[in-house]
């Protein structure tokens, strides 16, 4: 188990360095764990049950090794040297570094604000491309509205799934918790699609992480709700409802949604907002019809796109607060 002080390091290294591509990074190494491993098990398990077991297969080799991995090298960070010694020193800084990897404050941010800056600079195009790296959906159709309903949606899902839920299973597992999280997380990423490529294979990496999210979903709500109350003070309430009618929002939409856990955050978005989400959308070309989740009370998208971040930021630092207490209490 991390201590608070390593928790609120962690999220500070996160929120001041980031995810800079020059340093190797763990969730790196696990695509290309899931990758090689994919193709081994698709070379010898063809067909539709052959395909479910090889998923199962996966999740389960990649969940071992990741765990297996991260509690050796929390042992081996832990055990060097007595505190105050260089090599102590240098562990210490590795193992926060690596707490950090597990979080996705700064990136989420500064992705979601390049869209936003580029659809207020009417760069239409420049914004279709920026949304489309942190998007599943096609962006080349969408107009100004789409892009920033489609960003405070993606922002919303990923602050459950890039915050809250890593920091949670940090708080009640340390780092082989959290990095087995991320590891669930990027399985689905890569295979946990509902198409004809994926419909068996990537069946119980998308099944694992709907466990994994269950709570830390709904936890991201109740964030985003008290955020709300937040951010209506320090920005004078420009545009935000209260946290009562996120908190109504959520409760009455947040089942709406395909995912199971993905309709939570962004029902209490949508309700702090005042914005309706959702709706019809194309993945490859594809229409698939999503419900419709909250409603437009404010028709200013770019305004609610903005004041996504801010509930986001301070969502993330009311998560980290918390959980410090919850990690001091304990």
């Amino acid at each position: 188990m991390i201590t608070p002080l390593e928790l609120v390091a962690a999220v500070t290294i996160d929120l001041v360095v980031g995810d800079p591509k020059s340093l190797p990074h763990p969730v790196r190494a696990m695509g290309w764990l899931v990758q090689k491993t994919e193709r081994l098990l698709r070379g010898v398990m063809k067909g539709s049950v052959r395909e479910l077991l090889a998923g199962i297969v996966l999740v389960v080799w990649v969940c071992f090794v990741v765990l297996a991995s991260a509690v050796a090298i929390e042992w081996v960070l832990k055990g060097l040297g007595s505190r105050g010694t260089v090599p102590s020193i240098i562990a210490e800084t590795l193992f926060l570094w690596l707490l950090a990897t597990t979080l996705a404050i700064k990136e989420l941010l500064k992705a979601a604000r390049a869209v936003i800056e580029a659809t207020k600079a009417e760069q239409i195009e420049t914004a279709r491309r920026r949304l489309s790296m942190i998007v599943g959906r096609d962006t080349e159709s969408l107009n100004k509205e789409g892009i920033l309903k489609a960003t405070i949606e993606t922002v919303s899902e990923n602050l459950s799934d890039g915050i809250v839920a890593p920091m949670f299973y940090l708080i009640i597992g340390g780092l082989p918790f959290a990095m087995l999280y991320k590891a669930v997380n990027t399985m689905d990423s890569m295979v946990g699609y509902r198409n004809e490529q994926y419909l068996y294979f990537g069946w119980a990496a998308a099944r694992t992480d709907d466990i994994l999210n269950y709570i830390p979903a709904r936890l991201t709500g109740a964030m985003i709700v008290m955020a709300v109350g937040i951010v209506r003070v320090v920005t004078g309430g420009r545009r935000l409802l209260s946290p009562a009618h996120a908190l109504m929002v959520m409760f009455r939409d947040g089942r709406k949604h395909l995912s199971p856990n993905s309709g939570v955050p962004e029902a209490a978005m949508a309700g702090a907002l005042g914005v309706e989400l959702g709706g019809p959308s194309l993945y490859n070309g594809v229409l698939v019809e999503k419900p419709s989740i909250g409603e437009k009370i404010n028709h200013d998208y770019l305004i609610a796109a903005e004041q996504a971040l801010h509930i986001t930021l301070v969502s993330s630092l009311l998560a980290t607060s918390l959980g410090a207490l919850c990690l001091w209490l304990i």
